[in-house]
This record gives structure tokens, C-alpha cells and sequence, in this order.
């Protein structure tokens, strides 16, 4: 049975896990259900899922949602959280996937790749554990909320919830310090992932329509969707991208786990994977993909998250949009949000909306 939202908040979607993933829409889907609500639609394409927050928010309005990312860990997100209708981590199976087993071998393949990187190297033979166990779950629901829970303690436990410099020594040194949250950083592994299983579970539901989880490039989708939203990675102002693929690699690999040393750029300091070239990420070649994924779903309604600050503008993106669509609305959230790492505090969060009626 679905479980509807109250309507007491204009923002947050309180049942979906808060996630610590730039980008996240957890705080905007209020607004972003309130903005679309009016429009005639039943079934759902997320483009660019990530943390699939906006996936659930129409998940729990009865909508038939299929999230997509391109990233493997993420894509793990949609199949626990969307995709995923029923099954969820009993207390046993927590208990067996913190626990060594006597008839695993298990691998130290995190405690000598990230040795000093990210975290302590208890915590590196720790993951290794989680990732050997979790693997053997029989079932893809459950091994897909295992690493969703993985994931949220991972990024609980690092500077800026990112993977994207060595700095091991921004946690354990004795200093005082202006940013960050030393007591979650200082919890244990195992007390943060129960929390997150907790909350995963919580978040399992029947809505009764057919969602899935898919991982492929947005540009590979197929048409047909009543409404399709479109969140891709944000190029701010100077023409610098979020590059999710460097600043996640590490959940990637995880999620991964099998395949990761293949995928590791062994040149890196801090381990990235082999950089992946999207045009997302790219300012000579933005506005050239925004336009063929507006011609490519031209036949359903066109919601558009963006910046205000973006590369292309908004004004750009609307240009574009009315080439296919009769009417193009662009709201600006009320809800200042700052990206971490951002120093631009002005910049809005902004819906393009294109529609037919």
C-alpha cells in the first residue's frame, strides 16, 4: 500500500533517506510536486536519478517511475528504493553481514588500495568484510539496500561527504576546527550503516504501478514517457562541472566490487577511477546534449532542474524547450540552497517546465 505525503511541507520529502550527495533534490521535492501536480501524467522517467529522491517523491504519488543513472552505485539506489517493493534487511541478515564468516576468504583489496586515503585502516578491513558479505546476499533487492546503507555510512564518515582528494588527515587530526561534523565522522562504521538500513527500509513500499531502475546514458533512453525530468550535472558560471563520476568513485567501486581494479587510475593519489568523458560535464558540448534530449522525449512534458548560474542559462534553456513545447514556465525555488564547496551563495535552484497545456 502506498504511503502519501501530508502536505504540511513545501520542501522536504520526509520519508525518502536524506542523502549527504551533491545535488540532491531531497529538499526541493516539495516544491518540485507542487510546481508539476497540475499536469496530467502517469508514468515517470527520472533521467538522471542520482539519489533518487525526486524517483520516490512520484513513487508516492502513485506515479509508474523508472529512475535512471549512469552510475553503478546510484543505479543500486533506484533498484533498492523505486525499483524494489517489498524486501527489506531483517535483523538477521544485519547481523550476518557485520560478521565474518569461517568459509569466506576474504579479500583486502580496500585495505591496500586506500591505505591512508580515506579512512582508517580498521575501517578500510571493515569495508572489505561488508563488500564480501554483501555480495553473497541471494537476493539483488536486499544486496542493493546492503549498499545504499554502505554508501550513506561511507559518505557520513568523510570531509565534505566527497572522494575527491587524499585527506585522511582532515579527520584524525587533533585540531581545532570550523566545518564538518567530527562525531558523526567518529562513529563506527557498523553504527551508521544500521541507522541507514533503518532508514532504507523505511523507505520500501508497494505503490502499485511498475517502477524500475535502469543504468544506462540518458542519450539511450527510449521515448515514450508521459513526463520525463531532467536533473543532469550542473556547469556553474566558469564552466566548471560537478563530475559525479570522480567526486563518487569510491561508491562506485563498491558497488563494484569484483571490477574495481580495473577501473582505478593507478597514477591517481587518491585512487579515482579512469575519468569517463561526458558531454555533461563539458561546456562546448552542454547545450548540443540538452537539445537532443529535448528532441528525443519532445512528445512528453519536459521538467528541467538547473541552476541560475548555469551553463547554458536558463533563458537558453527555455529558448530550446519552446522549439518543442507550446508553453515553457521558469519558477525560481523561494529556497536558497549552496552546493558544499560552492562560493557562489546567490544562485537559485530553477524549474523549466514545458508542456503541450
Amino acid at each position: 500500500m502506498s504511503s502519501r505525503p501530508s502536505s504540511g511541507s513545501l520542501f522536504s520529502d520526509a520519508r525518502m533517506p536524506r542523502t549527504r550527495y551533491q545535488g540532491s533534490k531531497w529538499k526541493l521535492c516539495g516544491w518540485i510536486w507542487e510546481s508539476v501536480q497540475d499536469l496530467r501524467f502517469r508514468t515517470v522517467l527520472d533521467a538522471f536519478s542520482g539519489t533518487a529522491s525526486v524517483s520516490h517523491m512520484f513513487k508516492r504519488r502513485d506515479k509508474a517511475v523508472t529512475c535512471n543513472d549512469v552510475l553503478r552505485f546510484n543505479h543500486q539506489v533506484g533498484l533498492a528504493l523505486i525499483e524494489n517493493a517489498t524486501e527489506t534487511l531483517d535483523d538477521d541478515t544485519v547481523e550476518a553481514l557485520l560478521h565474518r564468516r569461517a568459509d569466506i576468504a576474504y579479500r583486502d583489496f580496500i585495505a591496500q588500495t586506500f591505505q591512508g586515503v580515506y579512512f582508517t585502516d580498521a575501517e578500510n578491513r571493515w569495508l572489505d568484510m561488508l563488500c564480501e558479505n554483501t555480495r553473497r546476499l541471494s537476493s539483488p533487492a536486499r544486496q542493493a539496500l546492503a549498499w545504499f546503507a554502505l554508501g550513506q555510512a561511507a559518505m557520513a564518515k568523510r570531509p565534505y561527504n566527497l572522494f575527491h582528494r587524499r585527506n585522511l588527515y582532515m579527520r584524525t587530526a587533533d585540531v581545532p576546527r570550523g566545518f564538518g561534523n567530527k562525531t558523526t565522522w567518529d562513529r563506527p562504521f557498523e553504527e551508521l550503516f544500521r541507522r541507514f538500513v533503518a532508514q532504507a527500509n523505511d523507505a520500501v513500499f508497494d505503490n502499485g504501478q511498475p517502477c524500475r531502475a535502469l543504468c544506462r546514458p540518458a542519450e539511450m533512453l527510449e521515448p515514450g514517457y508521459d513526463l520525463v525530468y531532467i536533473d543532469p550535472p550542473y556547469l556553474n558560471g566558469n564552466g566548471v562541472g560537478v563530475d559525479y563520476h570522480a567526486f563518487y568513485h569510491f561508491l562506485e567501486g563498491l558497488a563494484d566490487y569484483d571490477g574495481w581494479a580495473d577501473r582505478i587510475d593507478w597514477t591517481s593519489p587518491h585512487r579515482r577511477l579512469t575519468p569517463q568523458i561526458s558531454p555533461w560535464t563539458r561546456r562546448d558540448e552542454i547545450g548540443t546534449a540538452f537539445q537532443a534530449l529535448f528532441a528525443r522525449f519532445a512528445d512528453s512534458h519536459l521538467v528541467v532542474s538547473y541552476r541560475s548560474d548555469g551553463i547554458p542559462r536558463p533563458a537558453e534553456l527555455a529558448e530550446w524547450l519552446s522549439a518543442y513545447k507550446r508553453e515553457v514556465r521558469v519558477l525560481e525555488c523561494p529556497l536558497a540552497k549552496k552546493y558544499v564547496l560552492s562560493t557562489n551563495g546567490r544562485a537559485r535552484e530553477v524549474l523549466l517546465i514545458a508542456t503541450d497545456h
